[in-house]
């Protein structure tokens, strides 16, 4: 038997590809009859994209998102030939290895949707378009003064074959309801724009996991579900991820590399912002904010050892943080448990995202390189 299944490494990223196939299911099964993207940017939010995209295929996904043409082209280099969509470009995008992988191409601009028909007609090819429209968000997409403008243009793009518009999107700022209804209408105007010029994209998708599961009306189409699929709850007040029907697919943990015990008023690491206040022990755990645990965190998050929780003492440092287990017989070699499913006893990625005053999208992106992802459930 692999010994890396008998007990947890230094550090580890379990991936849990059948929650990942169950979650997509799950979502897709809510949203139907609108088709589900499965979205992959940024290494899957660091769960590792190519494991996740087979995944979420398995588990109902129609096509595949990502932000950035390298990660779409590491997806066509892997062999995945489902539909995926890339985005957000560098200003000096050549857009020619996308056409020629058929990627279809987020155009966020006249100049965009320009350098995208050049492309498809140097390499005698069609190019797959979405338009993306600016309805409130104030990032990226087609602001509204110049949507007729760029919708006209398309469609004699695609009458002279150089584009096919397949899609059209947005993206809501989850603000409040009357916000999102606000954008849903600006959006809704902007597909009647398209429709007059001509166009007739099969693919209208405004709404992410948050949207996808509170705002019906939003669903049209298509949905784009990124956090959702990963088990994480989208909305930061306090839902969990098993009342959405959702499992965590994320678990990270290591072992304990040391323990000792203190006498009252001994400090831990760097600082002593945290002091003992009785005799207590400590024990070492090998994972600090170079692999993405965040040093906000210090002093308030919480492991699970052996089945109980236990508080951080002290700062978090780069490769390390301490835990005051009290009285608890903890062993060097024990595993500890970062986050996971609370079905288990574990804290969620949310609740290490409230001990750092931030959400659990970014704690389990940020979880660094050094930290090798384990992908169990594997067809």
């Amino acid at each position: 038997m692999n010994p890396r299944h008998v007990r947890s490494p230094f550090r580890e990223a379990v991936i849990d590809l059948d929650a990942l196939r169950a979650n997509v299911a799950a979502l897709a099964a809510t949203v139907a009859p609108a088709r589900v993207m499965a979205v992959v940017k940024a290494d899957a939010y660091g769960h590792g994209a190519v494991h996740v995209a087979r995944a979420a295929l398995d588990g109902g996904a129609d096509h595949l998102g990502v932000a950035d043409l390298d990660e779409a082209l590491a997806l066509r280099d892997a062999g995945i030939e489902a539909p995926v969509l890339a985005w957000l470009h560098d200003p000096a995008a050549r857009f020619d290895a996308a056409i020629a992988h058929d990627i279809d191409l987020g155009a966020s601009s006249a100049a965009q949707l320009e350098a995208m028909a050049d492309a498809a007609a140097s390499a005698g090819r069609i190019a797959n378009v979405h338009l993306k429209l600016d309805t409130g968000l104030s990032r990226n997409g087609i602001l509204r003064a110049d949507w007729d403008d760029v919708v006209a243009r398309a469609a004699a793009l695609e009458s002279e074959g150089r584009v096919r518009v397949r899609g059209l999107f947005s993206h809501l700022a989850n603000t409040s309801p009357d916000d999102d209804a606000a954008q849903l209408a600006a959006f809704l105007d902007g597909a009647a724009a398209a429709e007059n010029a001509g166009l007739s994209p099969e693919l209208r998708h405004l709404a992410s996991t948050a949207a996808a599961l509170r705002l019906p009306e939003a669903r049209l189409d298509m949905v784009r579900i990124g956090i959702g699929i990963y088990g994480v709850p989208p909305f930061g007040d306090g839902t969990t991820a098993a009342e959405l029907g959702l499992t965590p697919v994320m678990t990270l943990r290591g072992r304990v590399a040391a323990v000792r015990r203190v006498e009252p008023g001994t400090g831990a690491s760097y600082g002593y912002t945290w002091r003992a206040p009785h005799p207590t022990t400590l024990a070492l755990v090998p994972l600090g904010y170079a692999d993405g645990v965040p040093r906000q965190a210090s002093g308030r998050a919480e492991v699970v050892i052996h089945g109980a929780r236990h508080r951080i003492a002290g700062r978090i440092a780069m490769d390390q943080f301490l835990v005051d287990v009290g009285e608890a017989e903890v062993a060097v070699g024990d595993e500890v448990v970062l986050f996971g499913d609370p079905v288990t006893g574990a804290p969620s990625a949310d609740e290490w995202g409230d001990a750092a005053d931030t959400i659990g999208y970014e704690i389990v992106t940020r979880i660094g390189p050094r930290v090798p992802r384990t992908h169990v459930g594997g067809a």
